[in-house]
């Protein structure tokens, strides 16, 4: 009886701190989101706001995926490099919805792992497609080598004009 009471309790424990943790995971990813109304959206904005699309692609079961996008929002300089020079889309990847039309329009990003991100111009063509690993520093991302990655395909940067002068 003893041990039935201790097991009952135990498993109560169990369930009730897994409850606890689910209502914790952060929610940047929709997996009910259509990616491909969200891109073309972004892609029409970004073009009116001279700005790019950047298109995070990833899920919220993924820690690299929270890793980075708390740095972004919580780092001001990121922050502004971000609003500054892109429209931003996280594009889900879960076993509720791996977007599997929308990565193979985009030539396949998942292969390097999550998160992973997809440079749109303003036409919606796509720019370049970046392995975050090369990011990442200890157990996060490197703020400087996100601020590189951020400036090098920012609009500025590909602007034919800034090469004119050469």
């Amino acid at each position: 009886m003893r041990q039935t009471i201790c097991l009952l309790a135990l498993l109560f424990v169990s369930v009730n701190s897994y409850a606890q943790t689910d209502t914790t995971k952060p929610k940047i990813y929709n997996p009910a989101a259509n990616a491909d109304k969200e891109i073309a959206t972004a892609v029409a904005r970004a073009k009116t706001e001279n700005k790019h699309v950047l298109l995070q692609i990833g899920g919220n079961w993924c820690i690299w995926c929270v890793r980075f996008h708390s740095l972004v929002t919580k780092d001001d300089t990121l922050s502004k490099l971000m609003a500054d020079n892109y429209v931003v889309v996280h594009v889900n990847y879960s076993p509720e919805n791996r977007n599997k039309a929308v990565l193979a329009k985009l030539d396949y990003p998942q292969r390097f792992g999550f998160p992973v991100f997809v440079v749109l111009n303003g036409n919606g063509k796509r720019l370049h497609t970046q392995n975050s690993g090369y990011l990442e520093e200890g157990k996060g991302h490197s703020k400087a080598k996100v601020a590189e990655f951020l400036k090098h395909w920012s609009p500025a940067a590909l602007d034919p004009k800034q090469y004119q002068k050469d």
